[in-house]
């Protein structure tokens, strides 16, 4: 299977390509994308760059350009496409039904896949982004069971990606408008999830307070670790009791079930984390590639060395297999 990694800079690009990563995938600076930080992304000569060093190791790019544009705007996310084809990107993953038209029709011979932010679930779906705009491939929502996956990828019409490794995400991708309602800012439009011009970390004699557009969304004690605010992850007051009342935060691990991923079909591992840095990128990379090359080696035994690195880059220091192990699916 394909390791697809993710990359904020170009040092973390050649950090992935460097480690075993198949293909990067990165996003321009701005709104365009769903991982829209101050000091991340990449600008037009940066990206062909960092093109330029994966295809002469024989690794790939790809772009995702998986916001969704709004009317007065939308030409931003127009030129976003028309910068991807300039700089020969080996495909851009896209989320608006209208921007796959534009690259259709403009950029025929652009590879397209449909991103997680388009938030399709079933095989019907995939046959429609097909039949309409030739996608190539599409990345799966973390909302499904094995079993579940297992189904579309037997009647999909195209390739299936599926995340193997990152933070998790507890909502269906590109459908969550919960942190706009802090902020202002929605981020399936200005594509950050808790933006952080509107993030505070606010210390009193007491605790540490972490806050998003005003709302407070936990307090740390001395000795935990204070976590970026996000509003799914917060700790909150509910029936006399105070938890995490929505996500606890802990970081999706697929290792255990790599062989069964392999088995029903999937055709990329997809590793979360564009926001993260060259350290983390690093560690994932390297760890997944020694994985899976065992899993080609046909005697895959998950190692204890592996699950300890990547719990040490782990949001919470803890993973989970996430919707993958529903038993009653």
């Amino acid at each position: 299977m394909e390791l697809v990694c993710p990359a904020g800079n170009l040092p973390a690009l050649k950090t992935a390509i460097d480690h075993g990563a198949d293909t990067v995938y990165i996003g321009f600076a701005d709104d365009t994308n769903a991982r829209h930080f101050a000091g991340l992304n990449f600008n037009e000569e940066r990206a062909m760059l960092g093109v330029e060093y994966a295809h002469v190791r024989g690794k790939k790019v790809y772009v995702a350009i998986n916001t969704y544009p709004q009317p007065e705007i939308y030409q931003r996310w127009t030129e976003a496409i028309d910068r991807a084809a300039r700089i020969g990107v080996d495909a851009v993953i896209l989320a608006d039904i209208g921007l796959m038209e534009y690259a259709t029709r403009v950029h025929p011979n652009l590879n397209l896949h449909l991103s997680v932010q388009g938030s399709a679930t079933s095989y019907e779906a995939l046959d429609f982004y097909y039949q309409n705009f030739n996608i190539k491939r599409a990345v799966l929502p973390r909302v499904l069971s094995v079993a579940q996956v297992k189904k579309v990828v037997e009647y999909s019409p195209v390739d299936i990606e599926v995340f193997g490794f990152g933070s998790l995400c507890v909502m269906v991708e590109g459908r969550c408008i919960l942190s706009s309602y802090a902020t202002g800012r929605s981020p399936n439009t200005y594509g950050a999830c808790s933006p952080a011009s509107h993030v505070e970390y606010i210390e009193n004699d007491i605790k540490l307070e972490t806050r998003l557009g005003g709302v407070l969304i936990d307090s740390y004690e001395e000795h935990e670790i204070a976590g970026y605010p996000t509003l799914c992850k917060g700790r909150f007051e509910a029936m006399d009791n105070t938890y995490y009342a929505l996500e606890e935060p802990t970081s999706l691990n697929t290792l255990e079930i790599l062989p069964l991923i392999k088995e029903i079909g999937v055709k990329a591992i997809k590793i979360e984390g564009r926001q993260r840095s060259p350290a983390y990128i690093k560690t994932v990379a390297k760890t997944w590639s020694a994985a899976l090359q065992q899993l080609e080696s046909g005697n895959y035994q998950t190692k204890d060395e592996w699950n300890q690195a990547l719990n040490d880059v782990s949001e919470g220091f803890q993973t989970t297999l996430g919707a993958y192990h529903r038993s009653w699916q």
